[in-house]
């Protein structure tokens, strides 16, 4: 089974780095999602220049011809003032050799591995490893509209020497699917459009796609703009677009030429309404075995292309046409997309004797939404439902799909009443969950995470000391937040033989009535207490219920949060003897600075005007649950970061990173978020750290009261039989 990797960057930059990473990670119907960060690295893009330059120089050096032509004209028309492309001094031409190039080749290669081992984005790659294996086919996609980071030649990362049936594609921000209609004969329909060949041989190029079997190939020679206009408009539509011949992208590097005839260039944008057309009629794959493609890619992808295949630099015609045939070959055989573009790439590296860097140039565009064609795909436009020979319909009787109904629907009833079908109905649950729109983080909620450098040994140390604490609180306390929670462990100083810091910290949670410290667990032995100084009513218990027990070991994911326990009929001691969680204590405080009562109605909180309805023993997708206190399902809000973060430093130092005004009148959770720290859980948006899930569950009832944001709620079982009832009827 493929897996597909996204990795979206964001809006970063190489020269300003990237504050939040986002990686999805999808098996068959699993889907995981990581978060992380990357750190600037300007000189990455000072390396890849330098290649740039480097590889022009050689080849300029050998008399090698490329398949670019007037690209400096093209440029100065565009953007007269754009200074950034690299420019070639003649007289360093005789200086430049194989050694040299190989040189900057392992520079790049050994910065791009240093970049990606950063610690903000280690722990992703980690999880990468740990759910993939070296066998699987990965579709790996990198999201992002920097240009420079797509020019990097990201295969060289170790990454992909570790997984040989990875490739890797680039892919736009935003997409879409696009609405494409196939209805054609068995054969691959392919547009050949041979451009302009001033100084190139095209000819091999024609000659591979004549070769091909099970494929109509249409040639344009040096077309008319009119005439290659009319035939992207053909009713019967193309599965590949495929051009040949001189091209370049402009200094904005968004705005690709190709040139068709010696005396037209076109952009894409200028073919805009024709392409729209042949991609609708089922254009699934456009190769531009040219020059300088990304520009041209970037503005397909606007128009939502399934996939293009183009060269990242300027490229030679023995690269060209050694990269069609190997691919051309490797795909009609029947083998993946990804994996023929592995294999056509890494073959080029056999002539970079003679064309030094070949197996950097080729690159995939995808579409996200698409999914990779195969050749036999490509043959067999037509729906299978279509293909169906007509059988007539024999009418059932009536009584017999009565009873048959009816059985059906007592088995599916029995099942779910036995618990049978609970694990898929919580997976189902799990995927609607995924589903919803995307959100913004909640503005009512702060943040304040120790990472990794905070808890080092030369910043603040691990756990965090009395006195630092004493100190962030102090500090926070000054603008004026609603609440602030802390979720870290202190039922004993920190360090213990500090007295003088411990008494900071004591006063702090005497004089302020709105923190709220934790403790855990419900048996003597495994719990942990709350501070002794601070009052039992400012305490919330912090554990989490994962569903182990009602998937039968299936999945230990996070879909409920208690609010309050009920009292235990037998008395367990516990050094946690608090009825109330972290969250609805910080939620009970917010909504009690803003006037807000909260009370119960028949056993159920009341916030508000807002009713959480409570979990019972059988509600949903659960049979059987131990519905003992109130419990409610968590409505995860769908955003890479659930609130504003910062760190504790940041506070503390007054960084750039921290604005005061994030603090007042807000909810302010405490706590741990370096990772070498283990609070991680499953939920149905991939593993996430347990004061996230705090603060998913916070926004969740704050979010109901005050923005009418809809509860999770579901049907009385006997309205859940009428539905099985009514649908196993209609089915029949």
């Amino acid at each position: 089974m493929n897996k597909l990797v996204i990795l979206n960057l964001g809006k970063g930059s190489l020269q300003n780095g990237f504050p939040l990473v986002i990686v999805s990670l999808q098996s068959g119907d699993r889907y995981m999602q990581f978060t992380g960060s990357l750190a600037p690295a300007p000189d990455l893009v000072e390396l890849y220049h330098r290649w740039q330059l480097l590889y022009e120089l050689l080849y300029k050096a050998r008399a090698i011809n490329i398949r670019s032509f007037q690209t400096q004209l093209i440029d100065e028309d565009i953007n007269e003032d754009e200074d950034d492309d690299i420019t070639i001094d003649e007289a360093d031409v005789t200086h430049v050799s194989d050694t040299e190039f190989d040189a900057i080749c392992q520079q790049l290669q050994n910065r791009l591995d240093d970049w990606l081992d950063f610690e903000g984005f280690r722990p992703i790659e980690r999880q990468l490893r740990k759910q993939l294996h070296p066998t699987d086919e990965i579709e790996f996609i990198i999201q992002t509209e920097d240009c420079e980071l797509r020019k990097l030649p990201w295969y060289i990362w170790k990454f992909f020497h570790d997984y040989p049936r990875a490739e890797v594609s680039l892919s736009s921000l935003n997409f879409e699917p696009g609405k494409q209609v196939q209805n054609r004969d068995k054969q691959v329909r392919i547009l050949a459009v041979l451009g302009d060949s001033t100084g190139i041989d095209t000819k091999a190029d024609r000659q591979l796609l004549e070769n091909l079997t099970e494929a109509e190939t249409v040639f344009l020679v040096e077309p008319q703009r009119r005439e290659l206009d009319e035939k992207l408009w053909d009713k019967q539509g193309w599965d590949i677009l495929f051009f040949a011949g001189h091209s370049c992208t402009a200094n904005d590097h968004k705005t690709g030429h190709i040139y068709i005839n010696p005396l037209e260039t076109l952009t894409i944008s200028q073919l805009k309404n024709a392409l729209k057309k042949a991609i609708e009629r089922g254009l699934q794959l456009a190769i531009f075995n040219s020059c300088e493609g990304l520009g041209l890619a970037a503005q397909l992808a606007d128009l939502h292309i399934p996939q293009m295949i183009v060269m990242r630099e300027p490229v030679t015609d023995q690269v060209a046409q050694e990269f069609l045939k190997h691919f051309l070959t490797i795909f009609a055989d029947g083998q993946s997309f990804y994996l023929a573009m592995r294999e056509a790439r890494e073959r080029l590296q056999g002539i970079e004797s003679e064309c030094p860097g070949a197996s950097w140039l080729p690159v995939i565009f995808q579409n996200p939404a698409q999914v990779p064609p195969t050749w036999q795909s490509l043959r067999e436009h037509t729906d299978a439902t279509l293909l169906l020979p007509s059988v007539p319909q024999v009418r059932p009787k009536f009584g017999k799909v009565v009873l048959a109904s009816m059985a059906i629907a007592t088995l599916i009833i029995a099942g779910r009443w036995l618990g049978i079908l609970q694990s898929s109905e919580l997976k189902a649950f799990d995927n609607l969950m995924t589903q919803q729109p995307r959100e913004s983080g909640d503005r009512r909620i702060l943040i304040v995470g120790a990472d990794e450098e905070d808890i080092s040994s030369s910043r603040y140390g691990y756990p965090l000391p009395d006195d630092i604490l004493a100190k962030l609180l102090n500090k926070l306390q000054t603008y004026q937040p609603s609440v602030i929670g802390i979720d870290i462990f202190r039922d004993q100083p920190v360090p213990i033989n500090d007295p003088n810091s411990h008494q900071a910290l004591v006063v702090q949670m005497e004089e302020n009535q709105n923190l709220v410290a934790v403790c855990a667990g419900t048996i003597l032995k495994e719990s942990i207490a709350p501070p002794p100084e601070i009052s039992p009513q400012q305490v919330g218990f912090v554990d989490l219920y994962d569903d182990l027990q009602q998937t039968k070991g299936q999945d230990d994911i996070v879909r409920r949060h208690l609010l309050t326990r009920s009292p235990n009929t037998i008395s367990k001691p516990s050094r946690c003897t608090t009825s109330y969680s972290f969250g609805w204590q910080l939620v009970y405080r917010y909504l009690d600075a803003k006037g807000i009562t909260v009370e119960t109605i028949d056993k159920d909180w009341k916030f508000g005007s807002i009713v959480t309805k409570r979990l019972q023993s059988r509600s949903g997708g659960y049979q059987n649950l131990d519905a003992k206190g109130n419990q409610l399902l968590i409505n995860y809000r769908h955003t890479p970061e659930i609130a504003q973060q910062v760190t504790v430093r940041d506070v503390l130092n007054d960084s750039d990173n921290f604005n005061p005004a994030w603090v007042k009148d807000r909810v302010v959770l405490i706590g741990i978020t370096a990772q070498s720290v283990p609070d991680i859980h499953d939920t149905p948006y991939g593993e996430i750290r347990g004061l996230f899930i705090h603060a998913h569950a916070v926004s969740q009832i704050l979010s109901a009261v005050e923005e009418n944001r809809p509860l999770l709620w579901w049907l009385p079982q006997w309205v859940d039989g009428i539905f099985i009832f009514f649908w196993s009827f209609t089915g029949g």
